[in-house]
């Protein structure tokens, strides 16, 4: 068979000494990554770039590879830990995960982020392995039109996930989509909504938004409390890894969670991303257990399905860069560069004119899963300590490591101050009880919907029938407003607000 053939090639290759040691040393500095606050594997990788012109091609793949899925198993310990989603995708374990370490079961949620996410690794690379062909016939059929509808049903589905008044979710969603239209105009070059300062010019970036509106704005939330009142972490935890009753819920979870990554993250334009928002999504409107908790206040299922579906979107987002040249996030942008440093044509002739590299690159994902689960299951102790720290220590370190990691993404002071207002904006969102994951959504999403619209409009001569004459885009308009129209019925209203103040 020749799917086995060409993965004996690959292991034939990963499992050299120095491609082993390259991997481990990926996942080694992905997870630390992960771990600190605001320093994201696109800064890391930008970082290392220059460092692998000495490195042989395959081996600066594999490390740059480990270095991108090992920051999706760090980024769950810090959003679970201290409410700080790194990454995009751990936007949607801060909700659950955070209330499980609040409530002593920390152990469980990084337990089960890992155990998902090392689950859906192993399924994704096999997807990879033996689906990339056919897939890419897949994303073949995807133009401007379907990406521009596959986002608006992903901006519906925020609204339908966000927990309380729909309005607020609608609120925060255009929010986002308004800050996602600062910076400068990519068809004509000029500078919109910047009032002239020149550092918002190149936009605001998802850092400063991310860490400023979670991070900064959950502490001044907590030092806003009488000291008796505020939230700390010094109950002891116990049973680190999930009970029996845990693993019976986790299971479907994340099974349902890596089909769902593994079919959005071959599509380019954030699908990964999608996948962790849908996932949890669809655990929510899946009907609790007698004696379950409530989504919002620690169920385990609302770490597991989302963590299982940004994995498995990591690995199959490999397939449009691998067969189609097509980098489909930031991070398979700076893998294409590393490929170009190293002479090396990113595309379909990649399969075929570079086998040991394509091969080897994914048998390494095997490996490097395997590794992250040894790294980060026996060091979960280690991270469970952060929540003895008092809190007059952990929020100062808290604001500094952000600092840090946000001032390290550009080398500019600016983005520190913008951290600084998006922590009031945060506080304020937490008064008026606005959920903010939904303007996060809404931020990442809004520049790609409004390159894809124009694209598709300048192809169809500004003929705006091109979204409902294409069939796929019309399907994924026609789930978005039948989606809309049933979370408006009178009664889903009702019930979904019930559903809410029962948690």
């Amino acid at each position: 068979m020749e799917l086995i053939n060409n993965l004996s090639v690959g292991f034939g290759v990963a499992f050299t000494a120095t491609n082993l040691l390259y991997c481990l040393v990926g996942c080694i500095l992905g997870t630390l990554i992960g771990v600190l606050p605001g320093i994201g594997p696109v800064a890391t990788i930008a970082m290392l770039l220059p460092a692998t012109y000495a490195l042989p091609p395959v081996s600066a793949l594999i490390m740059l590879a480990g270095i991108y899925y090992g920051a999706q198993y760090g980024g769950s310990t810090t959003a679970i830990l201290v409410n700080l989603p790194g990454e995009s995708s751990s936007v949607v374990t801060v909700i659950d995960g955070h209330q499980m370490a609040k409530r002593g079961r920390a152990g469980p949620a990084l337990a089960a982020a890992g155990l998902g996410s090392f689950f859906a690794g192993c399924v994704g690379t096999l997807i990879l392995a033996g689906f990339a062909p056919p897939l890419t016939e897949l994303a073949f059929k995807f133009g401007p039109a379907e990406y521009f509808s596959l986002m608006i049903l992903g901006l519906i589905g925020a609204v339908v996930l966000a927990s309380g008044s729909l309005l607020k979710a609608v609120a925060m969603i255009v929010l986002g989509l308004l800050l996602g239209l600062v910076g400068t105009d990519v068809n004509s070059g000029v500078a919109r909504f910047s009032f002239d300062v020149p550092e918002l010019t190149d936009g605001i970036g998802f850092v400063a938004i991310a860490m400023g509106v979670f991070g900064y704005g959950e502490i001044i939330a907590n030092l806003a409390q009488p000291e008796e009142d505020r939230e700390v972490f010094t109950a002891k935890v116990t049973g680190l890894f999930p009970t029996k009753e845990d693993f019976k819920n986790m299971v479907p979870a994340v099974l349902r969670g890596t089909a769902l990554g593994s079919s959005l993250g071959i599509l380019p334009g954030g699908g990964a991303l999608l996948a962790a928002f849908a996932a949890y999504t669809i655990e929510k409107k899946t009907k609790l257990k007698a004696g379950e908790v409530p989504f919002g206040k620690g169920n385990i299922r609302g770490v597991a399905a989302p963590e299982s579906a940004n994995n498995a979107g990591a690995q199959t987002s490999f397939i449009p860069l691998l067969t189609l040249g097509i980098p489909p996030n930031a991070v398979m942008a700076l893998m294409v560069g590393a490929m170009t440093i190293h002479n090396i044509q990113p595309g379909p002739q990649v399969m075929t004119s570079n086998p040991e590299l394509f091969w080897g690159l994914i048998a390494s994902m095997w490996l490097g899963n395997a590794m992250l689960v040894i790294l980060n299951l026996p060091l979960i102790g280690m991270w469970i300590k952060l929540l003895s720290v008092p809190y007059r220590f952990l929020f100062p370190s808290i604001v500094l490591f952000c600092a840090i990691g946000v001032y390290s993404t550009n080398n500019n002071t600016w983005d520190i101050w913008m951290v600084g207002a998006f922590g009031f904006v945060g506080y304020l969102f937490y008064k008026l009880g606005c959920e903010p994951a939904p303007l996060l959504l809404g931020f990442i999403l809004g520049p790609m919907m409004e390159e894809n619209l124009r694209r598709a409009l300048l192809l169809s001569r500004g003929d705006w029938s091109v979204f409902v004459t294409r069939p796929i885009s019309m399907g994924l308009l026609a789930a978005a407003v039948l989606l809309l129209v049933i979370v408006l019925l009178p009664a889903v209203k009702s019930k979904r607000e019930e559903a809410f103040v029962e948690e």
